[in-house]
């Protein structure tokens, strides 16, 4: 096992190993146990702890304050999640979470929401102290995490011990040029198709499905509450219109929230992970609500095929027409530090491979 204390790490995101060993020196640690299930192959899942505060506004703390004063300042009151309570649609929370970190020099963290909290169009943000960014932690940092919440479309249940996020840890430059993701390409195949790489990989819309018109599907305003431990549960039809085309376009309702899924099918090999990130903003008033981290081994199997992205659009300031096949979105890869012991997908019991067009666990499949 890789020792960490002498901070000579190869470059690149940690594997799962190698964040075990961050958690027996207690560079991670928690107000209870870290649970082995919170431990993905490049990725670890954070826990929101017992208490939400509802806040007047989204903020960051800036480098010469703490979330603690910064809730001082803004917040309103509090929420006890030990039981569970309702996040409303359009407020804005912070809840600490269970994790806390004393990174040793040399290693960052970045943060993302998980797959199925980005599907229900829940904005969550980790933020730390003396934090400028969100989702990002500096190299080095020793503090407690929070995280922001803020239900975009549905309001949620919400109680002690959900994983809503989580968290990368980075040693060096591990992004990979565009270079070495064309010379990736041709060894192991990371996209269906002639790949667009241009500080990344970039990815388009399928709004011309092999069977069917039913490209997407769009929130409804008027809901109910989604209990975010409840899985299977939820009918669709009482949350999502569908969206359904045969002229291979759609437009976007300004501030409408949409899930599409991707043209191409794509591969995350066992030595790589990805992050989800904007195209270019001159491409159209809509963004891709990037929402997650892709594991080693996202649509990596023998057969080749690959695994469809999910994109989680919103619409901006006019609506937009948008056609099949159009590019939306980019992949960033990044080399591993170390091959993980386990691939997502495959030891793992994963929720998204080989995932085609598809809402987020809570609800019923049809």
């Amino acid at each position: 096992m890789t020792d960490l204390a002498d901070n000579n790490l190869p470059t690149g995101v940690l594997c799962d190993s190698q964040m075990q060993v961050l958690i027996d020196a207690g560079n991670i640690a928690a107000t209870n146990p870290i649970l082995d299930g919170q431990i993905q192959p490049a990725s670890l899942d954070l826990r929101l702890g017992t208490t939400a505060y509802r806040v007047r506004a989204s903020f960051l703390t800036g480098k010469s304050a703490t979330v603690t004063d910064r809730l001082s300042d803004f917040g309103m009151h509090e929420m006890d999640l030990t039981r569970g309570a309702v996040l409303e649609k359009g407020c804005v929370y912070v809840v600490p979470l269970m994790e806390t970190l004393a990174l040793p020099d040399g290693i960052s963290g970045a943060a993302s929401a998980k797959s199925s909290i980005g599907r229900l169009d829940l904005l969550t943000r980790v933020i730390t102290d003396n934090g400028v960014e969100f989702d990002r932690v500096p190299d080095g940092y020793h503090g407690q995490l929070y995280v922001e919440i803020c239900p975009r479309s549905f309001s949620v249940v919400a109680r002690t011990g959900q994983m809503l996020n989580q968290i990368i840890f980075r040693v060096g430059k591990t992004v990979l040029s565009d270079e070495e993701l064309h010379e990736l390409h041709q060894t192991v195949p990371i996209v269906s198709g002639e790949p667009v790489i241009s500080d990344g990989l970039g990815f388009s819309v399928n709004l011309k499905p092999a069977s069917g018109d039913l490209v997407g599907y769009r929130a409804k305003p008027h809901t109910g509450v989604v209990d975010l431990d409840k899985l299977g549960h939820y009918d669709p039809a009482e949350f999502w219109e569908e969206i359904h085309t045969s002229e291979g376009r759609i437009i976007l309702d300004p501030g409408a929230f949409y899930i599409l899924v991707s043209r191409e099918a794509i591969t995350i090999p066992p030595n790589c992970a990805a992050e989800m990130a904007p195209y270019l903003a001159m491409v159209g008033e809509f963004r891709v609500h990037y929402a997650g981290f892709f594991d080693p081994g996202f649509g990596h199997s023998s057969d080749g095929i690959g695994s469809r992205g999910v994109l989680e659009v919103r619409c901006h300031e006019a609506p937009f027409v948008l056609e099949h096949g159009q590019i939306v979105g980019r992949l960033v890869y990044e080399r591993m530090s170390q091959m993980p012991a386990r691939l997502y997908g495959a030891a793992l019991a994963s929720n998204y491979q080989g995932q085609g067009l598809k809402l987020s666990k809570h609800f019923r499949s049809s």
